[in-house]
């Protein structure tokens, strides 16, 4: 019974064409723009290749079939680069303005020389503004999400903080939101690590070990296992 229904669940599983296609009309309905630069990613190739097929003297048919097929095979590449990355855009679009969502960046689409959670490490209660962390060879970036207002003396803390345990580790701010200074969620990974190197592997390893290991983030002073909301008081005896 337990073959049939993993095997039916397989079955029900859209393919790699399919969900290439589910992928494209997500995108194409974000952005209708999109649809320009997949035709231009696509044709252009193909196009150069026929053009390279038909001037270039001293050719074969072979040679020239060679070069069409070369030019397709270049159009499908770069339409699946940016199909992937205008797709990115278009999720994060989606996301973007919501509570935790700088979270999500953070776990995602960080390459692995960032140390990062997608929980904050510090929380304005009201506005649910956030403030998360993330150590990598620039450094240590603080990332605020929400009113930047309201995250000041948030920052500054978390700022204090992190000076206090690793002292020589350069600290930078990053504000995603809109507005002066600020930047869009789906530009948050490439400002990061346009910073300037000061770390290797292993100090990044260490840094981020220290700073887990001595800071305590507001998730973690919730059991786990237990849902605050639910929560109910005792019956009096």
């Amino acid at each position: 019974m337990a073959r049939s229904t993993s095997a039916d669940t397989k079955a029900k599983e859209p393919g790699r064409l399919k969900q290439m296609f589910q992928v494209f009309q997500m995108t194409r309905r974000a952005d209708p723009s999109s649809v320009w630069w997949f035709a231009l990613a696509f044709v252009g190739p193909v196009v150069l290749g026929i053009v390279l097929a038909l001037v270039l003297p001293g050719q074969n048919w072979l040679a020239m079939i060679l070069w069409i097929v070369a030019g397709v095979l270049m159009g499908v590449l770069l339409f699946l680069i940016v199909l992937g990355r205008l797709a990115e855009r278009a999720a994060y679009s989606q996301i973007e303005g919501q509570p935790g969502a700088v979270g999500a960046v953070l776990s995602n689409s960080l390459r692995r020389q960032w140390r990062s959670s997608e929980m904050p490490v510090a929380v304005h209660g009201r506005s649910q503004s956030a403030v998360y962390r993330a150590v990598g060879r620039p450094g240590v970036v603080l990332i605020t999400e929400g009113q930047r207002g309201n995250l000041n003396r948030q920052v500054e803390e978390e700022r204090r903080k992190v000076q206090r345990i690793v002292p020589n580790v350069a600290v930078h701010i990053v504000h995603v939101g809109d507005g002066d200074e600020a930047v869009t969620l789906h530009k948050l990974p490439r400002v990061m690590n346009k910073y300037k190197k000061s770390l290797n592997r292993n100090e990044v390893l260490a840094v981020a070990n220290r700073l887990d290991s001595l800071t305590q983030s507001p998730a973690a002073a919730i059991p786990k296992g237990m849902d605050p909301m639910r929560a109910r008081a005792g019956r009096p005896r």
